[in-house]
């Protein structure tokens, strides 16, 4: 089993990984960054969707959503997400390596560096094919991700994340000569611990920038923060942006 197919890490850390902090940023990047400014009623299609973050609000702005994930229970509570808003998205649970709609959206968004999973460089560039072929002429595919420069600024110390009656401490691996790198977690309560680990391929600016153009987008464009800030020194994010070009 690969690492992101396992349920344990998704529900087990669910309190690192899903914190009411980043569902009120998601909402506040969806409100206020002109990077979602999309006309209204846009068709977005959410790759690996997970509980919602940026489904819900992406909905309650009167998009027309479609969620995609693999895993059931993080579906689920998508949709009770979208059910306590008052608002309806679509959730799919499929492979974003399999799923794909030709020319039915009009944005593809791939946020909280969800891209990257896949042992194989050529399926995560598949990903990035798959949005293309599943957008819109004139569409638009936003990726947001810990990018290598801003990984490489302060990977390698151990991190300690509290959580509610014990801690989660955090050590990363570098891999490959820095093409991946390994996140090993530990959540410790009283005298009970678990563990889980997840490797994933790292992308530098220029490298992702390459496989949005091998992948046929153009008009190419990175960000350093999610409310369209330069991608320079003092980027915290790497989002990077492309078009899928118009007949001509």
């Amino acid at each position: 089993m690969n690492w992101y197919e396992d349920m344990h890490l998704w529900s087990g850390f669910s309190e690192v990984l899903f914190t009411p902090e980043r569902a009120r940023a998601a909402a506040e990047v969806v409100a206020s960054s002109p990077l979602f400014a999309f006309p209204p009623g846009s068709r977005v299609l959410d790759q690996c969707c997970g509980v919602g973050f940026f489904t819900e609000p992406l909905a309650r702005h009167g998009h027309r959503v479609t969620g995609v994930d693999l895993h059931p229970e993080l579906l689920e509570r998508a949709a009770a997400a979208c059910a306590a808003a008052g608002v309806k998205a679509t959730l799919v649970r499929a492979d974003v390596r399999e799923h794909v709609a030709p020319d039915a959206y009009d944005v593809v968004v791939n946020m909280y560096t969800s891209f990257g999973y896949f042992d194989d460089h050529e399926d995560n560039l598949r990903v990035l094919r798959n949005a293309h072929r599943s957008l819109a002429p004139g569409g638009h595919l936003i990726v947001d991700l810990l990018s290598k420069e801003t990984y490489a600024s302060w990977a390698g110390t151990p991190k300690v994340v509290d959580v509610r009656g014990g801690m989660v401490v955090m050590r990363d691996t570098i891999l490959d000569d820095w093409a991946r790198y390994r996140t090993d977690w530990t959540l410790v309560r009283g005298d009970r611990a678990e563990h889980t680990s997840l490797t994933c391929y790292v992308y530098s600016a220029a490298e992702l920038r390459a496989m949005f153009v091998q992948a046929g987008f153009e008009d190419v464009e990175c960000f350093g923060t999610l409310d369209g800030g330069p991608y320079d020194a003092g980027a915290t994010r790497l989002i990077v942006r492309g078009a899928k070009a118009r007949p001509r």
